[in-house]
């Protein structure tokens, strides 16, 4: 049998594991608990005629404890769902509470309020956009911080480094020495695309050859025996063919050649040669 001072002097003065002991009071973290203070008329424990308000995901419910199914613990309290009008809520827990003690029905009645109020507090809370604080990591910052004056730090030095040997090789400092790094070679090939034109301008120039006079005299007069008309051989038109495919082949492996040597070829310095003839006064002039 169930005796409700028994069991309140135990709670109060031995040990409850609900109870909890603060500076302004003593307190009862019960669920069941209508004021949550922990006294002898707010315990759930030492009345065996009970009744609160719980909130289940917004939805209100009236839970009633008597004392005709104490020897029943799985079916101890009485469920009643309380609808979302809050007159209707109030008639629904005076017809139930009718023959109650005051003081529980005016408990029930507060906390169905207060419950009310905290859910209309919470919906406007929700709608509002605040910020979100957010914690940042101490140790990622500081390691990004360091990586960063690294790399600055380095950026500096290499560019140091580049202008100074731009300047030593500007100076003449490195005439002697021909194994730049290609990579910086092309650099400077781009940056300098009219001195590659020139360049390429002057190997394009076909190398002059010499004739001796004589001979170009006797092939005249030959042609003048024949009437205009010269035949030749299809071994010697082979043979000059040859011969200008393997200048050409020569020519262009001189040119990349060239392309991958540091140092520009200077110009050669032009040659002017005269050539006279003995049956006419006219000179020829070749410049090379």
């Amino acid at each position: 049998m169930q005796h409700d001072e028994v069991i309140w002097q135990v709670i109060r003065h031995n040990h409850c594991s609900y109870m909890a002991k603060i500076e302004t009071g003593k307190f009862c973290r019960n669920l069941y608990n209508v004021t949550g203070i922990c006294n002898r008329s707010s315990c759930p424990l030492a009345n065996s005629r009970y009744a609160t308000i719980r909130d289940h995901d917004g939805v209100f419910y009236l839970y009633m404890k008597s004392i005709e199914r104490a020897h029943k613990p799985n079916e101890l309290w009485e469920r009643v769902k309380l609808p979302r009008n809050y007159e209707k809520a109030l008639e629904i827990i005076d017809k139930h509470l009718m023959y109650w003690p005051k003081f529980l029905v005016h408990k029930t009645k507060q906390r169905l309020t207060k419950m009310i109020q905290m859910r209309i507090r919470m919906r406007k809370l929700a709608l509002k956009t605040r910020e979100k604080i957010m914690t940042a990591p101490r140790k990622q910052g500081k390691r990004e911080s360091r990586r960063e004056e690294k790399a600055e730090t380095a950026a500096v030095l290499d560019k140091t480094i580049e202008k100074e040997l731009l300047q030593r090789l500007k100076g003449g400092v490195y005439n002697d020495i021909c194994n730049y790094p290609m990579d910086k070679y092309i650099e400077l090939l781009d940056k300098e695309p009219e001195r590659e034109t020139e360049t390429e301008l002057y190997e394009e120039e076909e190398e002059p050859e010499f004739v001796e006079a004589g001979d170009d005299l006797d092939e005249e007069d030959d042609m003048e025996d024949f009437g205009g008309r010269v035949d030749y051989n299809d071994e010697e038109i082979v043979e000059a063919g040859d011969h200008k495919r393997k200048r050409k082949e020569s020519r262009l492996a001189l040119r990349k050649l060239e392309k991958y040597e540091p140092v520009v070829k200077s110009k050669k310095p032009r040659v002017l040669v005269e050539v006279d003839r003995e049956d006419a006064d006219e000179q020829q002039k070749a410049v090379f």
